[in-house]
């Protein structure tokens, strides 16, 4: 069976396709991702209380540099095969370089729930994905269109880490990590008490939401279906290599290979649409949260944990 969080973003998924009247409000919504970005900092804090150390540095490092590497990767394939314009292959190739926070929230109640063996910093590796991936596919968007790289960088460097997704992971991150599992459990339990509570009602707005961008559904862009269908599995092929490259424990190497294939839809089309407005969302959000999001979710993360255990076995 699997896990019961993801049986709502099922109920979400089926309500939407049978066009019930279900639906969360959007100011609900907004509490939910507040709550749930602020818990896995918090969650992440804790875990790093009293292991800080120097050797975290290059391991940060290189996650930020796998996000890197990703959208150099993608460009060429969006443009050749998928057959998209520049402006829609920067824009999918940075969505698909960032991550996803709620793929990260199932990644992490799925190792919990196994008991493998995670460590403390993988909440910082949401924080060291976010913004490098944006960057390569601007940086490669304004190369091929001949533009200066430093146009406007200043401003989307702000955005962006001044983003409350990435504001509220690092202050919780702080907090716990300041305060400790014990300290703060006054305010810090009902977090981490509720998450997976919090992380149910949030994927069912993302299974109602995923419902409505695959209606109707979009055969007449095959390759880009086919391309969010794929790439999640060869990416998270390149995020085990790189766990294992870095030696992380088995639920540490699950998330990352879970972030690698994730697909970011909340930083990324922000950042997009600010710095690339040639680019046409809708095929970034039908390819990351219509498709990819529920691959990962549904099948993805589990079969990813198989694929560890056999290659590691």
């Amino acid at each position: 069976m699997p896990d019961i969080v993801v049986m709502f973003f099922l109920l979400g998924l089926i309500a939407g396709a049978v066009k019930s009247d279900l639906q969360v409000p959007k100011a609900t919504y907004d509490t939910l991702s507040l709550l749930l970005m602020l818990t896995i900092g918090l969650k992440g804090g804790m875990a790093l209380y009293g292991n800080l150390h120097w050797g975290l540095v290059p391991e940060l490092l290189g996650v930020a540099l796998l996000s890197a590497l990703i959208p150099l990767m993608l460009m060429p394939v969006l443009r050749r095969w998928v057959r998209l314009s520049a402006a829609d292959s920067a824009s999918i190739a940075a969505h698909y370089g960032s991550v996803s926070a709620g793929t990260f929230a199932v990644a992490l109640a799925y190792a919990e729930a196994r008991q493998l063996a995670v460590g403390s910093e993988v909440t910082l590796y949401l924080v060291a994905m976010e913004l490098p991936a944006i960057m390569i596919a601007i940086a490669l968007f304004r190369r091929y269109q001949g533009a200066a790289v430093k146009e406007s960088t200043r401003k989307l460097w702000h955005e962006t880490l001044t983003n409350r997704g990435v504001i509220l992971l690092i202050g919780g991150v702080v907090i716990g990590a300041l305060y400790g599992p014990f300290q703060g459990e006054e305010v810090t339990a009902l977090f981490t008490g509720a998450f997976k509570g919090v992380l149910a009602l949030f994927l069912l707005e993302m299974g109602l939401t995923a419902a409505q961008t695959l209606r109707p559904m979009p055969w007449h862009h095959w390759r880009l279906v086919t391309f969010a269908l794929v790439t999640p599995v060869l990416l998270s092929l390149l995020g085990i290599a790189v766990g294992v490259v870095l030696g992380l424990p088995s639920g540490s190497v699950v998330i990352l290979a879970a972030l690698a294939a994730s697909a970011s839809y909340i930083a990324a089309p922000a950042a997009m649409r600010a710095a690339i407005p040639q680019a046409n969302i809708g095929l970034a959000m039908l390819a990351s949260l219509g498709i990819t999001f529920p691959i990962n979710v549904m099948l993805g993360i589990p079969l990813y944990h198989l694929l560890i255990e056999t290659l590691l076995s």
